[in-house]
C-alpha cells in the first residue's frame, strides 16, 4: 500500500555490511585473475614522432578532447525534455471546492449548472494545465514535448496538447453552454478553480539533464591491443594526437612510482571495485528489498565470482577459449528467481569484471551481453523442461552471429574465415543444458523456489492436497477456487500468479486436523454448538498453526510456509469474537483469545490471497447474487482489510487494491451467475382487475 515504504536512511550497519560483501568479493576475484608484467613507451605530442613505430600494447580508449564533449551537450540540450508529474489530487480539491462554494447555487442560473461547470473543470484536468510561465516559456517551440510521470512511468507529450491556466480559464467559455452565461459566470472567479494539476518535477529533470550529459562517451573509441598507432617521422594530426595523447594517459596510470606489477594490481582492483560498488549502489536504489534476505545477496555476488574465477582459470591456464563457458547461466538463474531487470545488471557487471582479463575485451563483452539478453527474454517465466533447451538454443544462435558480425568486420576475404570460435560456442550451449539440474542446487542451497517446483507443488496428487480432498472436500473447493481468483488479480497487477496460487492451494490444511469444525465441511451438524465461544475461536484460529505444523513435516518451503501464517494476519475470529462481546457486554475481553498469531501480509502475493480468501469465503453466505451484492460484499471487505492495517507492512498500492476489487467483481459474477432484477410489470394488476370484473 501507498503506506509501505522501506527503509530510505541506510544505517552504519547495513553500509558496514555492504561495504565487507563488495569488499571480499574484490578481493577474491583480484586475488585469482591473470597477470603478467609488461613495459610500456612515452608518447609526445604535437611533432614529428621520434620514437620508432608505435604500436598499442594493450587496449586502452580513445578519449575526446573538451571541446568535443562540449559540443555534444550543446547539441544534446536540443532533445532534453523536461519531467513533469501528474498530480492527481488536485481535480478533486478544485472540483470538490467549486461545489462547496456553490452548494447554494449560481445567482441567476439553474443548479444544473454546477454539475456542467464541475463536469467541464473535469475535462480541463483530464487534459493537463501547466502553469503559464511555464508553458509560455515551453510553447515557444510548438514542437517541444514534456517527459510526464505517472507513477513509474513516464511519457513524452508536446507541450501545445495541454492547457496554461490562462487557456484553461478561456476553455470553459468556449462551452456553448457556458457562452452564454459568460457575464454571469464572471462574476464567480472561475480561474479560482483552475490550478495546474502538471507539476513541473525539478528533482527528476535535473536527474535526467546529468543522466543525457553522463551518457556522452569519453572516448571516441577503443585502440586494441597490436593495433599501429603511428610510425616514426609521421606527423602527429589531430586524430593521432588524439590516441597518442589517450595512450599516455593510460600509460601513466599503469606507470607511476611503484613497480609494474603492483600499478597492475591496484588498476585491476580499481576497475573490479567500482564496477562492484555501482552493483551494489544498483541493487539499494532499486532493489532494496534484495538486502532484507541474505539468500538474494549471496546468490547475485557467488554468481559473479565462481564464473570470474573460472574465467581465470582459463585464462591462467589456457585450457580453451572462455567462450566455452554458459556466461548466460547468470541471467537464467537471476530471471528465474528474480526479476529480468536484475539477470541483466547481474549478467553484466559479471561480463565486465571477467572482460579485464582477455585480450579483447570489446568482442567479448558484446558477443555474451547479447547472449545473456537473449536468455532472459525467452525465459519471461520457467515451466517446462524444453524451454531451457531453447533458450540454449537461442543463446548459441544469437552468440555465433554476433561473432560472425565481428569476423566479417575484420576478415579481408572470406577464406580468413576461422571456425574454432564457432566450436566454443556450441559446446557453450550444450553446457548451458546443465542449467536445468542446477536449478534445484540453486533452490537448495539459497532456499529460492522456481515456477517449476511450484507447478510440481500444485499437483493435487500431492499427499497433502490429496488428504485435504478426502477429509475436507469443502476447504480443498475452497483453496482451488481461492487459487483461481487470486492468480486472476495477480496476472492483473503484475505479481507472481504461480506463486499465489500454489500458495492458496495449501493455506488452509490445517483445517484437515478438525474438518468438521469449519462451516465449507459440514453437513447439518455444527459442533460448535456443544462448545464455548473461546473454545470455538481457538479451534478455528488453530487451523492456522496446525498448517505450519503440516508443513514443517511436509517440508513445504518456507515461501509456501508464509501463506499459511499470513492468510488472517493479525485479524480476528469475528463471528464468535463479536458473539462473546454481545454475550457479555460487561465483560473486559481478552482480545488475544481471539486472535489469529499473523503476521500480517508482506508480500504483494500474500495480501492478494488474503484479500481472495477473505472475499471468496464471505461470497457464500450472500443471500442473493445480484451485480450490487457483489460489489458491496467486496467493497466492504476489503475496505476493511486496508482500515484495519492489515497491508502496512506489505508492498501493495491502492491501485493494486482498486484492480483487486474489479478482477473479485467480474470473476464472482461469473461464478454465481449474478443477474439483474428485473423491472416489475406494473400494468399487470391493472389487466387482472379488467379481468376478475
Amino acid at each position: 500500500m501507498s503506506s509501505f515504504k522501506y527503509k530510505e536512511d541506510i544505517t552504519w550497519r547495513d553500509l558496514l555490511l555492504r561495504s565487507a560483501i563488495v569488499i571480499v568479493t574484490v578481493l577474491v576475484i583480484v586475488w585469482l585473475m591473470p597477470r603478467d608484467g609488461r613495459n610500456y613507451v612515452y608518447a609526445e605530442q604535437g611533432k614529428p614522432w621520434k620514437y620508432a613505430d608505435l604500436t598499442a600494447p594493450f587496449d586502452f580508449p580513445i578519449y575526446k578532447s573538451e571541446q568535443m564533449i562540449q559540443k555534444e551537450k550543446d547539441s544534446l540540450m536540443k532533445e532534453y525534455q523536461p519531467y513533469f508529474y501528474y498530480n492527481k489530487e488536485v481535480e478533486g480539491n478544485m472540483v470538490r471546492k467549486f461545489v462547496t462554494d456553490f452548494s447554494g447555487g449560481i445567482p441567476g442560473l439553474s443548479d444544473d449548472y454546477i454539475s456542467i461547470i464541475a463536469n467541464r473543470l473535469h475535462k480541463i484536468y483530464q487534459t493537463g494545465i501547466v502553469s503559464s510561465p511555464e508553458y509560455s516559456r515551453l510553447a515557444k517551440d510548438t514542437t517541444q514535448c514534456i517527459m510526464v510521470a505517472d507513477g513509474k512511468n513516464a511519457t513524452s507529450i508536446p507541450i501545445v496538447r495541454f492547457f496554461s491556466t490562462k487557456k484553461a480559464y478561456e476553455q470553459l467559455f468556449l462551452d456553448n453552454i457556458l457562452e452564454q452565461h459568460r457575464s454571469q459566470l464572471q462574476k464567480c472567479n472561475l480561474n479560482n478553480y483552475i490550478t495546474p494539476n502538471i507539476i513541473y518535477d525539478k528533482e527528476r529533470s535535473d536527474e535526467s539533464l546529468q543522466d543525457m550529459q553522463k551518457s556522452i562517451p569519453l572516448a571516441l573509441g577503443v585502440a586494441q591491443k597490436g593495433q599501429k598507432i603511428i610510425d616514426r617521422g609521421e606527423i602527429v594530426t589531430e586524430a593521432k594526437y588524439r590516441i597518442i595523447e589517450s595512450f599516455q594517459k593510460e600509460n601513466e596510470r599503469r606507470n607511476s612510482n611503484t613497480t609494474q606489477q603492483q600499478l597492475t594490481l591496484c588498476g585491476e582492483a580499481l576497475y573490479v571495485l567500482l564496477i562492484m560498488v555501482f552493483f551494489t549502489f544498483y541493487l539499494t536504489l532499486f532493489r532494496k528489498d534484495y538486502f532484507e534476505k541474505a539468500r538474494n545477496v549471496a546468490m547475485l555476488y557467488s554468481l559473479i565470482i565462481i564464473f570470474s574465477i573460472i574465467t581465470g582459470v582459463m585464462v591462467r591456464n589456457t585450457i580453451a577459449h572462455v567462450y566455452i563457458i554458459p556466461y548466460a547461466m547468470v541471467p537464467i538463474f537471476t530471471r528465474v528467481f528474480m526479476d529480468s531487470r536484475t539477470a541483466i545488471i547481474t549478467h553484466l557487471t559479471m561480463i565486465l569484471v571477467c572482460a579485464i582479463m582477455l585480450q579483447h575485451p570489446l568482442e567479448f563483452i558484446v558477443v555474451e551481453m547479447v547472449a545473456g539478453l537473449a536468455a532472459v527474454y525467452s525465459l519471461r517465466d520457467l515451466q517446462f523442461r524444453s524451454q531451457l533447451f531453447k533458450t540454449a538454443i537461442l543463446v548459441t544462435l544469437v552468440a555465433m552471429l554476433m561473432n560472425f558480425a565481428f569476423d566479417l568486420i575484420r576478415m579481408k576475404e572470406f577464406e580468413e574465415f576461422d571456425m574454432s570460435y564457432y566450436n566454443y560456442l556450441i559446446i557453450n550451449g550444450i553446457l548451458l543444458l546443465f542449467a536445468y539440474p542446477l536449478l534445484y542446487l540453486m533452490e537448495k542451497t539459497f532456499g529460492f523456489i522456481s515456477d517449476i517446483t511450484l507447478i510440481e507443488l500444485s499437483n493435487t496428487n500431492n499427499p497433502l492436497l490429496r488428504r485435504m480432498s478426502e477429509v475436507a472436500p469443502g476447504t480443498f473447493q475452497h483453496s482451488i477456487q481461492v487459487g483461481n481468483l487470486a492468480s486472476e488479480i495477480a496476472n492483473k497487477i503484475g505479481a507472481k500468479a504461480q506463486l499465489v496460487r500454489t500458495g492458496a492451494l495449501y493455506h488452509d490444511i490445517g483445517k484437515t486436523i478438525n474438518p468438521i469444525y469449519f462451516t465449507e465441511n459440514q453437513s447439518g451438524i455444527n459442533p460448535h454448538e456443544d462448545l464455548s465461544l473461546i473454545e470455538s475461536a481457538q479451534i478455528i484460529i488453530s487451523h492456522v498453526t496446525e498448517g505450519m505444523k503440516l508443513a514443517e513435516r511436509n517440508n513445504l518451503p518456507s515461501i509456501i510456509k508464509d501463506f499459511i501464517s499470513t492468510h488472517h494476519g493479525h485479524g480476528k475470529a469475528k463471528y464468535f469474537y463479536l458473539k462473546y462481546k454481545n454475550e457479555n457486554p460487561d465483560d473486559q475481553v481478552d482480545d488475544l483469545l481471539f486472535t489469529y498469531p499473523g503476521p500480517n501480509p508482506f508480500t504483494r502475493e500474500q495480501a492478494i490471497l488474503m484479500i481472495a480468501d477473505g472475499v471468496e469465503a464471505a461470497s457464500r453466505s450472500l443471500p442473493e447474487y445480484t451485480e450490487k451484492n457483489i460489489r458491496d460484499l467486496v467493497n466492504r471487505l476489503v475496505d476493511g482489510m486496508v482500515n484495519d492495517g492489515f497491508f502496512r507492512e506489505c508492498p501493495i498500492t491502492f491501485r493494486d487494491i482498486t484492480y483487486a476489487k474489479t478482477v473479485l467483481c467480474e470473476k464472482l459474477k461469473t461464478i454465481y451467475h449474478a443477474r439483474v432484477s428485473y423491472p416489475v410489470d406494473k400494468n399487470a394488476n391493472k389487466t387482472a382487475d379488467k379481468t376478475e370484473k
